[in-house]
């Protein structure tokens, strides 16, 4: 019994510290306030020792709402604009590649931690599939877990704050297909698009419940049959969720056993944000659009938190997410792969009389 009232209250303690955090950041006119606030909270109080933990299926349950919200964008009209750029959708999903071994040698260079190690924590995938197939390749678990996550937090807390600055907010608005909220309406699309995230779970498919609320909300709103509005205290309610699933990624333990790993990850972290966006800012040289929406398209953090912050600042909220979700399907098709095809190579190098197979 005690046990179990246990579990209870470590999810019901850090859904609290979110909330208090979460409206403390809107008092203090913090960017992104919903999601920065639960996910520093979350995990300054667990690197201060405190075990507080999200809510079992928080993370699902936010990604859920948020790619209901995210496929209500997708008009018939951005259909067809998204449509007109697929080739910068595969060149910036290839970019991710190629950024994810660029920053691996250098983690390698900076921390000492091995090739395998550095290549999986570094690719901006998502953190429990890079975790998987670095495992699979023998990669240090904990440090891919730990880098990944810590990629993610710096992203959402970094760009945002730089975008208020430079106050862009609204610099590249899109409007959702309905405005309105009808209550019976929004009841049957959250159940649509909750059985599409079901499905994927089912089929093992990464990041399930955004990827399938927007496989169905997609054509829902391209067909112009979604019909209702997801009202804000929902989206901000999704956002807290995410908040803290985020957060409870993090420990003290691993920040005492590794601060130059840690320091390293930073440093090809800020690597990577910046040269994401000096590709991004020639990729809108070369297309016409915004920068900032592209910056935030190209930036190394996940679909649902980016598409978050895209939805929040009213930056290309469909361009945003067509972008990464290109990227997480190309990244998890190809990384596993071509590293060993990558890592075969090496070893036939190394050794000529090994031949082709490792």
């Amino acid at each position: 019994m005690t046990r179990r009232l246990h579990a209870l209250l470590l999810p019901a303690g850090a859904l609290i510290v979110a909330l208090a955090a979460a409206l403390l950041c809107v008092a203090l006119h913090v960017p992104l306030p919903w999601m920065i606030g639960p996910m520093l909270a979350i995990a300054a109080v667990r690197i201060a020792g405190l075990h507080l933990t999200a809510p079992r299926g928080a993370r699902q349950a936010g990604q859920w709402i948020i790619g209901t919200v995210l496929g209500l964008y997708f008009t018939p009209q951005v259909v067809a604009r998204v449509g007109g750029i697929v080739w910068w959708l595969v060149a910036g999903a290839l970019f991710a590649i190629a950024l994810g071994y660029l920053c691996g040698y250098l983690l390698t260079l900076l921390a000492g931690t091995d090739r395998t190690t550095a290549v999986f924590a570094s690719v901006p995938g998502g953190a429990a599939e890079m975790t998987i197939l670095g495992e699979r390749y023998g990669a240090r678990v904990d440090e891919v877990a730990a880098a990944q996550s810590l990629r993610i937090l710096i992203v959402v807390v970094t760009i945002p704050a730089i975008y208020a600055a430079l106050r862009l907010h609204g610099a590249d608005p899109f409007l959702a297909a309905s405005g309105d909220i009808h209550w019976g309406r929004l009841s049957v699309l959250l159940l649509a698009t909750g059985l599409g995230g079901v499905i994927l779970q089912r089929l093992n498919v990464p990041n399930a419940f955004v990827l399938g609320a927007l496989a169905v909300a997609i054509p829902l709103t391209a067909s112009e049959l979604a019909g209702s509005a997801v009202p804000r205290w929902a989206i901000n309610a999704a956002q807290l969720l995410l908040g803290c699933a985020l957060g409870s990624r993090f420990n003290r333990g691993f920040l005492k056993r590794a601060p130059r790993f840690v320091a390293s990850v930073v440093a090809s972290i800020a690597a990577a944000m910046a040269l994401s966006a000096v590709f991004a800012f020639g990729m809108a040289r070369l297309t016409g659009l915004h920068p900032a929406t592209l910056v935030l398209a190209t930036a190394p953090g996940g679909i649902a938190e980016m598409a978050v912050t895209a939805q929040v600042l009213d930056l290309g909220v469909p361009v945003v997410t067509a972008f990464h979700v290109t990227r997480v399907m190309l990244l998890l098709v190809c990384t596993g792969p071509l590293f060993g095809w990558l890592r075969r190579q090496r070893r036939s190098r190394a050794d000529p009389n090994r031949g082709p197979v490792a």
